[in-house]
């Protein structure tokens, strides 16, 4: 008889087809992320709709900073807001159709269009970013809390899977659109088709298999409720010292990840001097490796403790941030930078996965969606100063990447120095005495 893989791992009334119900989700929206935000569309933005011009580069994390400043504001009452009328589902389909919409409508991005493109960026980022928040506090609702890293590497594995996906399809119709001599003005709108159309279709099952397991706790929808809840949680946040110390670890090093989300095919033809194809395929290695990294670290989480399994991810960022400035360039040092490449995807999964799962285990079980609106915040703040920070870097410097990447790399120092400080047993406690 084989053994259930699934045993221990899920609560006592969650059946594996609701598992795959919310793992779905990270399947359906990280073609947006893969497609929209590293692979195609930035680079599109910088070079074709602001012309390539010295505040190209700015402009597109202008306008992400400007999305998750909208995020940092609006995360802690809308988990609030969740948690008090029993709603992440029916908030996460809002924030699911938004982000397709919006998505879709980068289909007239061109350079004569240049504020619509703005305009729908920060839109459907925004739903993009307050979606992840939502489906993130069903986690704890589903896995049992020794198995929080392990369930939460699923997700994240088949995550990278459906970027995988996505941005396979569009490369195929790239590449066909490419061999009838289209422009990048032609195609890439159309892959905005192909992404948003892939979200919808993906996030079904979503819908169709998972619970909302919440209770309402008033009896009237009104948003001042929440709003009061959240200065309430703001004004007893002391008791919360291991979270809200791991919070601001989060701004840090997030900050870094965000930077190679956000800019990591920018920074391959940018200063690396990479071609469209070789782009793709570094995203491909990147999304591959990052797989894998979510799939074995949520076990590697789960046997040797919350804080070990980040400060492993964290050294190993420190590591990628050292061979991708030391590679000279595409010609001289590919093979340093695909070395870096691949680990960055290993630590991308393990990063985003150990923190989701860490949260879920220092959050009080009362108030997950408003506390996992709080690590929405920290990675939404960290969204904003990284890319930024490095754009700002980039036209101060009369576009120095390689300096600009030295400075992402301080970020994941800073962050290894504040996770020293963070005790998941005593956090846990003040959770549960919550």
């Amino acid at each position: 008889m084989k053994p259930n893989p699934f045993q221990g791992a899920l609560r006592a009334d969650v059946r594996p087809r609701e598992l795959f119900g919310w793992a779905m989700y990270d399947f359906a929206n990280s073609g947006f992320t893969t497609v929209v935000i590293t692979a195609l569309f930035n680079a599109y933005f910088v070079a074709v709709v602001a012309g390539d011009a010295p505040w190209a580069t700015f402009a597109w994390t202008a306008a992400l900073s400007v999305s998750y400043a909208l995020i940092v504001v609006s995360a802690p009452v809308i988990g609030a807001f969740a948690d008090l009328h029993a709603a992440k589902k029916k908030l996460l389909a809002i924030t699911t159709v938004g982000c397709v919409l919006f998505t879709g409508l980068l289909y007239f991005a061109q350079p004569e269009t240049l504020w619509l493109a703005i305009v729908c960026v920060v839109a459907a980022n925004f739903f993009y970013g307050s979606g992840e928040n939502l489906i993130a506090a069903f986690l704890p609702e589903i896995a049992n809390d020794r198995a929080l890293g392990r369930v939460s590497g699923w997700g994240w594995g088949i995550g990278y899977l459906g970027g995988l996906t996505t941005l396979g399809l569009c490369l195929v119709y790239v590449t066909w659109a490419e061999a009838r001599g289209q422009t990048a003005a032609q195609f890439v709108p159309v892959t905005m088709l192909i992404t948003a159309a892939l979200f919808a279709l993906a996030s079904l099952p979503t819908f169709l298999l998972l619970r909302e397991r919440a209770v309402p706790r008033v009896a009237e929808d009104v948003v001042p409720t929440a709003w009061q809840r959240l200065r309430q949680t703001l004004r007893h946040l002391r008791p919360f010292a291991d979270l809200r110390r791991f919070l601001i670890c989060s701004v840090f090093y997030q900050a870094g990840i965000q930077v190679v989300i956000t800019l990591a095919a920018v920074y391959a033809t940018q200063a690396m001097g990479f071609n469209t194809q070789q782009t793709l395929l570094l995203v491909f290695v990147v999304n591959i490796a990052a797989a894998a990294g979510a799939f074995v670290f949520g076990h590697v989480q789960d046997r040797i403790g919350h804080i070990r399994a980040i400060t492993l991810v964290l050294v190993g960022w420190i590591v990628t941030i050292a061979l991708a400035w030391a590679a000279p360039g595409a010609s001289d040092g590919a093979g340093l930078f695909w070395a870096a490449a691949t680990l960055a995807g290993l630590c991308l999964g393990g990063a985003q996965s150990a923190g989701r799962a860490l949260v879920g285990v220092l959050a009080p079980p009362s108030r997950l969606a408003e506390f996992y609106g709080f690590w929405g915040l920290a990675v939404k703040l960290a969204s904003i100063a990284g890319p930024l920070s490095y754009g700002l870097t980039t036209w101060l410097t009369g576009g120095d990447h390689r300096r600009a990447l030295l400075v992402t790399g301080l970020y994941f120092v800073i962050g290894l120095i504040l996770l020293a400080g963070v005790r998941v047993g005593r956090g846990r406690r003040a959770a549960l005495r919550a």
